[in-house]
């Protein structure tokens, strides 16, 4: 990190917060950093940034703006920005947070940095493709940090909820989740290789956000990214990996009018070009994000395998 201390340190002339925002904006353009993990502009990761290391709200107000900066305030925030622009290392890493779904979750780099567009469809209660039933049980498959099935938690107050992933690392970040949010008397976290821990086990709502880049994805991924953990992120050749061995087994493990939301991503016409017999619902999602799949188990029950 030490030979980046220099050629991304502030000027000392910079004395508040706005000076230090603006100074950011024009650093991150200038180094030509990627975003995705939360903003998708230099001037909100800036601000998520600055005023995140500051502990200080996204929206504070102007008076907030113009305070002077503190001489360990700016030797932090040269040093955060050391490795956000030297170094590629992605926000949320740095700040050990990420917000889903209008919530804060803590993050490492075991884990992805939350951003799944399945966040909409909570906000909107699956609907219509639950046609107005309340999950009573819904499982996070391959969950990382755990905030799809926190969130889906916190939806439906009366759903026991089951967080599982093969990575222990994500799973202790899941937990820590699940105690930050106090929803650890219904939410569950499990060891399990996709499926293969839940035995018998069936559920209303399968919530899954699987690794699903695919090889051409993956060799040309920005910097940022590669500090992800590759397991949560690569799947093969055609990025479907995970997808048909979820597909294979999903009818086992959903009730008879259960939901199975996959996410996939770019690839999505692979997954449908590989199943064309089955009926994919992909949702217009108002808030951006694409590439993501519904499909009733009464569907997936007659698929060949």
């Amino acid at each position: 990190m030490g030979k980046h201390d220099d050629t991304h340190r502030a000027p000392v002339e910079l004395a508040t917060v706005r000076d230090f925002l603006r100074w950011t904006v024009s650093a991150f353009n200038a180094a030509a950093v990627s975003f995705g993990h939360g903003t998708d502009n230099a001037w909100d990761e800036a601000r998520w940034l600055v005023l995140g290391a500051l502990h200080l709200p996204f929206d504070s107000p102007d008076w907030v703006l113009d305070a002077r900066l503190g001489a360990e305030e700016r030797k932090r925030l040269n040093g955060l920005l050391a490795r956000r622009i030297g170094e590629r290392v992605p926000t949320a890493y740095l700040l050990g947070e990420a917000w889903f779904a209008g919530l804060r979750f803590r993050v490492t780099p075991a884990v992805l940095i939350p951003r799944s567009p399945i966040a909409e469809l909570l906000a909107q209660g699956c609907e219509p493709w639950l046609d107005g039933r309340e999950p009573r049980r819904i499982l996070d498959l391959c969950c990382g940090s755990g905030c799809i099935g926190i969130a889906a938690a916190l939806a439906w107050p009366d759903a026991e909820v089951v967080l599982a992933d093969v990575s222990a690392e994500a799973l202790e970040v899941a937990r820590g989740n699940v105690e930050r949010h106090g929803v650890g008397a219904r939410v569950r976290v499990l060891a399990s290789d996709l499926f293969g821990a839940l035995a018998g086990e069936r559920f209303d709502l399968i919530l899954c956000n699987p690794p699903y880049v695919d090889a051409a994805d993956m060799a040309a991924l920005p910097a940022e990214y590669r500090h992800e953990p590759r397991l949560g992120l690569a799947a093969g050749a055609d990025g479907l990996d995970l997808a048909r061995r979820i597909l294979a087994d999903a009818p086992r493990h959903l009730d008879g009018n259960g939901l199975l939301v996959l996410e996939v991503g770019n690839s999505a016409e692979a997954l449908e070009r590989a199943y064309p017999g089955l009926a994919f619902v992909w949702p217009d999602l108002a808030d951006g994000g694409h590439g993501v799949a519904l499909i009733h188990a009464a569907e997936l029950g007659g698929m060949s395998v």
